[in-house]
């Protein structure tokens, strides 16, 4: 009994949680805040549709100041066509594109031209260079971009991450607030047309998008995510620049805590963002999300433990394996996956997300998938990453592991 009361204690801590990313989604996100994942899958809101004509002169009323989009390419992801064109019909009055890749037979770098060729009217460059300056590839690739970038502020955008046309109205507000360095965005996961990629999505959509929400407006912990940063260059320079994170995985994380210590303003904007997800398979799911656990118990430490304990489905099945199928253990175990998927549907339904409900039974799945992979960072530190194979340090440093095979 004694034992079946500690995993009951658990698991309402995992139950607080979901109610916790509920209220914190609520608080960041106003009910008509967001547009349906619909809209920009269709093509309709986002002008994905259009031809690159001339869009007509647009008000530099307010604090529109230029802004310089870095856009790292490797590879063609989902859609990334339709991606990088949202980027080409924003509503804003002065920005630039650069398109940043490391090498001539990328793929993406016929396709980086033809939307140049498209859209002759836009500050659009490409820049390929392989500098081999930094152990994070990401890093390497973007300093290229940030070296021909023009303008004060300049934003990091993956390259499947899918916006409307007021995106960079949005994100620039909070920067009226001079001691403001760095605004990031909340991230939701679409298209899931792959089992793999309806995990992904399901997880960017309850976790990813929770927990960010949960930390920066209840407990005021800055969590940075990388697809969508903008920055200001005076404080980025002030803290070393992407010398300062060139050796690390976690760039994002870094680039906000080292702002955050330093006094710098780092927030996180209620303008929702897209990740487009639609083939990602179910191994790339798993590899995915092994190389984040690593990293994350390197950058939390012991705070890391909080991932397991908010995982109330893990946690319940666990009783179950323990404590065997008894009457108790079974109706917990009914609870917590009822109150997971409810949940999840709930939060899905506030940030628009196109799943259906029975999508969302797949979320105690998901859970249970996570809750395994959770314990791999305790036996493992390295990671495979663009044919390079690393260790995994303290902070996410990079250490390189010489293995002829691994490249």
């Amino acid at each position: 009994m004694t034992l079946f009361l500690i995993f009951a204690g658990l698991v309402t801590i995992g139950i607080v949680d979901i109610v916790l990313q509920n209220l914190a989604i609520r608080s960041a996100i106003p009910k008509d805040g967001v547009l349906p994942e619909s809209d920009f899958l269709s093509g309709e809101k986002d002008g994905t549709s259009g031809k690159g004509t001339l869009t007509p002169p647009l008000s530099s009323k307010g604090f529109c100041p230029p802004i310089s989009i870095l856009k790292p390419l490797k590879g063609l992801d989902d859609d990334l066509r339709d991606n990088l064109t949202t980027f080409c019909n924003q509503a804003y009055p002065d920005y630039e594109i650069i398109f940043a890749l490391e090498e001539k037979d990328d793929p993406a770098l016929k396709l980086a031209k033809e939307i140049k060729k498209q859209y002759p009217h836009k500050k659009i460059s490409i820049v390929v260079k392989q500098r081999d300056y930094a152990l994070n590839p990401k890093v390497d690739n973007l300093i290229a971009a940030y070296e021909a970038s023009q303008f004060p502020y300049f934003l990091i955008s993956d390259s499947d991450v899918r916006v409307d046309k007021d995106y960079l109205r949005e994100i620039i507000k909070p920067m009226k607030d001079p001691d403001l360095g760095l605004v990031n965005n909340l991230i939701r996961g679409i298209g899931s047309r792959t089992f793999g990629s309806l995990l992904e999505n399901l997880h960017l959509n309850s976790f990813v998008i929770g927990h960010v929400a949960l930390l920066n407006g209840f407990f005021k912990m800055p969590t940075v995510v990388g697809k969508s940063l903008l920055l200001r260059k005076k404080a980025f320079e002030e803290i070393g620049g992407f010398g300062a994170v060139r050796n690390v995985l976690a760039e994002d994380y870094v680039i906000g805590d080292l702002m955050h210590k330093k006094g710098t303003g780092v927030v996180t904007a209620g303008h929702v963002v897209n990740a487009v997800n639609h083939y990602r398979t179910f191994k790339q799911f798993i590899k995915r999300h092994v190389r984040w656990g690593k990293l994350r118990r390197k950058i939390s430490g012991v705070g890391y433990i909080s991932e397991i304990l908010s995982n109330a489905v893990f946690i319940s099945c666990l009783a179950l394996v323990v404590l065997g199928p008894t009457t108790r253990t079974i109706s917990l175990a009914a609870a917590v996956w009822i109150a997971k998927i409810l949940g999840d549907y709930l939060l899905g339904k506030r940030i628009k997300s196109a799943h259906r409900f029975f999508h969302y039974l797949l979320s105690p799945i998901k859970d249970i998938i996570v809750g395994f992979i959770w314990f791999v960072p305790f036996f493992s530190r390295t990671v495979m990453w663009r044919r390079h194979r690393y260790k995994i340090t303290k902070g996410s440093l990079l250490v390189p592991i010489l293995d002829k095979k691994a490249r």
